[in-house]
């Protein structure tokens, strides 16, 4: 009889150490549960939620601030003007790194959880929305037109940098929520993200910012992408690469679609 060798001795795995920053400083984490957006001809918006915790060993209260913000693109305007009795546009004007979109969230209106400029400093909320035009004033083409860049606007400037967040805010491209984070346990917490259907496309940027007594004490940084897939995404793809290809075959396809239906009208 074969007496078989004794089973060799356990082996514990040693525990994991501890986050000596989730034992003694204050902090927070979050993560979102898609950060793809896919938009083909069907999409009619998204609803991602942001999920996350608050570390915070002390008992300090602490607040909780999203800030979501897409691309930058120039934003065109023009005002209407009356010039003896006929009413006109006036000078476009051209702002240059307008976020196309953003949106803010936060456990209690954000003139609670910080000063004015604290607020302004980090960029936080549509009143501290940075938009700004070009320093130096110029002339471009845009939009197949010459445009103004005007950089020096005076006391106008407010006021157009209101109409920017104006129409953002009708498109559902700019909101700011002071109910949008709800905590839903004892330290973590859930913001939604609504996407319209015109959201553009590109990257975006989240900013998920941890307040006690006005001042930020920890932040996390999060992306998100929405892109074009399909067909969607070769024509824009082929629009943007090759524009003169793509304008002479839309010229093309007109005229043979026109071409097509006077023939079928014809034999009518």
């Amino acid at each position: 009889m074969q007496v078989l060798p004794p089973p060799p001795p356990a082996v514990t795995a040693p525990a994991p150490d501890r986050s000596a920053s989730t034992v003694d400083e204050v902090r927070v984490a979050a993560a979102l549960t898609d950060a793809r957006v896919m938009v083909d001809s069907g999409f009619r918006g998204a609803s991602i939620v942001l999920y996350g915790a608050v570390f915070n060993p002390s008992d300090t209260p602490a607040d909780v601030v999203v800030v979501v913000r897409g691309p930058d693109a120039p934003v065109r305007l023009v005002k209407k003007t009356r010039n003896m009795g006929v009413w006109l546009n006036s000078r476009p004007v051209l702002f240059e790194g307008a976020p196309g979109f953003y949106m803010t969230a936060s456990t209690r209106p954000l003139g609670d959880i910080a000063e004015f400029g604290q607020l302004r400093r980090l960029g936080v909320g549509l009143d501290h929305l940075r938009i700004n035009a070009p320093e130096e004033s110029r002339t471009v083409t845009r939009y197949g037109v010459k445009d103004v860049v005007v950089s020096r606007l005076g006391e106008d400037y407010l006021d157009w940098r209101r109409a920017v967040i104006r129409l953002r805010e009708a498109a559902a491209l700019y909101n700011g929520d002071p109910d949008g984070v709800e905590f839903v346990d004892e330290g973590l917490f859930r913001a939604e993200v609504e996407l319209p259907t015109v959201a553009p496309t590109g990257k975006y940027f989240a900013e998920v910012w941890l307040f006690q007594e006005g001042e930020p004490v920890s932040v996390s940084n999060l992306t998100l992408t929405v892109e074009k897939v399909g067909l969607e995404r070769d024509i824009y793809e082929f629009a943007h690469r090759r524009p003169w290809s793509y304008g002479i075959l839309c010229v093309v396809l007109a005229a043979f679609t026109g071409w097509g239906a006077s023939r079928v009208f014809r034999r009518e």
